[in-house]
Parts: C-alpha cells; sequence; structure tokens
C-alpha cells in the first residue's frame, strides 16, 4: 500500500505545482516536468511492473486517474490562459494587414514545349501518337533494321530490364507500332520520354525527352522532308532562324541527316549544337512491318525536347529542366 499512497503523493503535489502556474511559459514547463512522455506523472505507469503482481490492477487504476486529473487541470488552464491572452491583445492577427497569397503552381517547361510542339504540328496536319516507355527487342533494334552487332544495342548503352526487354531508347518504336497497325497515307508525330546511360553534362541526361515525325505515302521524297523541318524552325524559333542539314548514318533511315541550331556563348561567339536526326525511312524497315517499298516512300525526323527548349529560351544546362529549382522554374 505504501506504492500506492506515493501515486496519490505525485498526484497531489502536481497539482499543487499547477495552481502556483501564473503563465504560458510556466505552463510549459509544467507539462514538461509531470505529463510529458518523460514526466513524473506519465512515468507513474512505467513503475508498475516493479510493484508485486496483486497490486498492479490498483496501482494501474490509480495511476490512470491520476494522470487524467492532472491532464484535465493542466488543460482547463492553458484554455483559461490563452482565452485572457485574446481579450487583452486582440485577435490573433491583424485583419488591416494584406493576406498572405497562396502560391501557385504552373505547368512545367518541358510540358509547355510538348505542348507548343503538338500545337505546331497541329497545324501542319500531324496526327499524335504514343506508344509504351517499355520495350521489346524487336520494336526499338530489329524493325528499325538495327542489326545484332551494332553498337546502339550494346548493355551499356541500354537499361535492359532483360534480354528481351528494356526502356526505351528513343521514340522511332512508336513509328513501328503505328507502321504495324495503319496504312499509308500516314503522317504522324510521337512525343515521349527516352533512356539512355549517357554522361551528365550540360547538354546529355540519361532520361530525356524526343519528338519524333513520320510521313509515308506515295512520291515523298527529301524535299517534303527539308520543308517541313524548315516550316517547324521557323514557327517554333521565329523566322530567319539559322540552322543546318549535316549528312550522317542511321541504321533506319537513308539518306540521313543530322540537324544543327545556331547559337551564341555569353563572349558572342557562336556554335553549332545538334538538335536532332532524320532522313528517308529505309526500305527495310518498310519490309519489317509490312508496307510496300515499291509503292510508297517515308522520311521521319526527331528532335530532343531539352535541347529545343535549351535553344528556344537561352538555357545553358539540361540538368536545370529536372532539379526542381524554383528559382529556374517560376521564369517559365
Amino acid at each position: 500500500m505504501e506504492n500506492l499512497e506515493s501515486f496519490k503523493e505525485a498526484g497531489s503535489r502536481a497539482l499543487a505545482d499547477l495552481k502556483k502556474v501564473s503563465s504560458l511559459g510556466e505552463l510549459e514547463e509544467f507539462r514538461i516536468k509531470y505529463l510529458s512522455r518523460n514526466g513524473e506523472i506519465t512515468g507513474l505507469l512505467s513503475t508498475l511492473g516493479k510493484l508485486p503482481k496483486e497490486l498492479r490492477p490498483q496501482a494501474g487504476q490509480l495511476a490512470n486517474t491520476i494522470k487524467e486529473q492532472v491532464k484535465s487541470a493542466f488543460e482547463e488552464l492553458l484554455a483559461s490562459m490563452q482565452g485572457n491572452n485574446r481579450s487583452a491583445s486582440g485577435p490573433l492577427f491583424d485583419v488591416t494587414l494584406p493576406g498572405n497569397t497562396p502560391g501557385q503552381g504552373s505547368v512545367h517547361l518541358i510540358t509547355q514545349t510538348i505542348d507548343e510542339l503538338l500545337e505546331i504540328f497541329g497545324r501542319m496536319g500531324f496526327d499524335v501518337a504514343y506508344g509504351p516507355e517499355i520495350e521489346d527487342d524487336f520494336h526499338n533494334f530489329v524493325a528499325l533494321n538495327i542489326p545484332e552487332i551494332h553498337p546502339a544495342r550494346d548493355p551499356l548503352d541500354n537499361f535492359y530490364i532483360d534480354d528481351q526487354t528494356l526502356l526505351r531508347s528513343q521514340t522511332s518504336t512508336v513509328q513501328i507500332r503505328v507502321m504495324e497497325n495503319k496504312k499509308p497515307p500516314i503522317r504522324i508525330v510521337a512525343p515521349g520520354r527516352v533512356y539512355r546511360p549517357d554522361s551528365v553534362d550540360a547538354t546529355h541526361m540519361y532520361m530525356f525527352h524526343q519528338i519524333e515525325a513520320l510521313v509515308v505515302d506515295e512520291g515523298v521524297s527529301m524535299v517534303d522532308l527539308k520543308t517541313t523541318i524548315d516550316q517547324f524552325i521557323q514557327a517554333f524559333f521565329g523566322e530567319g532562324t539559322t540552322w543546318r542539314f549535316r549528312p550522317s548514318f542511321f541504321p533506319f533511315t537513308e539518306p540521313s541527316g543530322e540537324i544543327d541550331m545556331k547559337l551564341t556563348d555569353k563572349a558572342g561567339n557562336d556554335y553549332w549544337m545538334e538538335v536532332g536526326g532524320c532522313g528517308m525511312v529505309d526500305p527495310n524497315v518498310f519490309g519489317k512491318v509490312g508496307i510496300d517499298a515499291e509503292k510508297y516512300t517515308g522520311w521521319a525526323f526527331g528532335f530532343g525536347i531539352e535541347r529545343l527548349a535549351m535553344r528556344k529560351y537561352g538555357i545553358p544546362d539540361i540538368r536545370l529542366f529536372f532539379e526542381n529549382d524554383l528559382r529556374f522554374l517560376e521564369q517559365f
């Protein structure tokens, strides 16, 4: 019974000390001393295991009762003091002050750029097509005329999931899926994310966005390809934008070319930045999807969306798109 008396004494001591509290600061000190996790009243329950077995039920009930009494008295005094402070000092806030404007989000610059690209190509008569980001070997390589020995298929240059599955390395896979399910005439653009384990620097990232265009019909030529690219570039960047074709090689187009844009650095020096590739669809690709290469021709081009945005908005580093720095994002 001596232990039960010590419980009662602890409760009486706490209530007596509570009567001496005269400020919110002292009340907080009281809470820490008696009602915090390691407080004297809260700790009564932790001592039950030390009591004789026959006393534990009675002691537990008493400890809970004392805790509720002290806690109730504490909360009553807290409410009283807070009420007095409000009445003495007026409202908790000055209603005459300007309100705090809540933060307003905006569309990410990459999404803005994609929307603008689709709007331009929509005016030019292109439909939009999408495809899976996890692709099989056939759509990512075989159907695009990329042989097994080609370095583009190297495991070090791709994110393989297993021997036949990988994160797509190009949106050209969408072109294959469209041609498998639709016969000419075809006129589509395909935006989306692609993945390559590139070393990250100012112009390279292991995940980035592409937009590809594909046109397949009778009598399609390089003249149509170059005209379409020029119309797009002048619409997106403005009249008079300087760009160039540069001969290149891709397994799925023949002939092939790179598309470069002229940029100017901070020192005023001009330089060229690759923004995409293009070319006439290789007849072997048509053969993989069942399109008659004797009757139809086609062309395709693909742009890196981040690089288009970098050129348009003067952004020097591709990493800025993905760092979630509001100082950068709020500019757009």
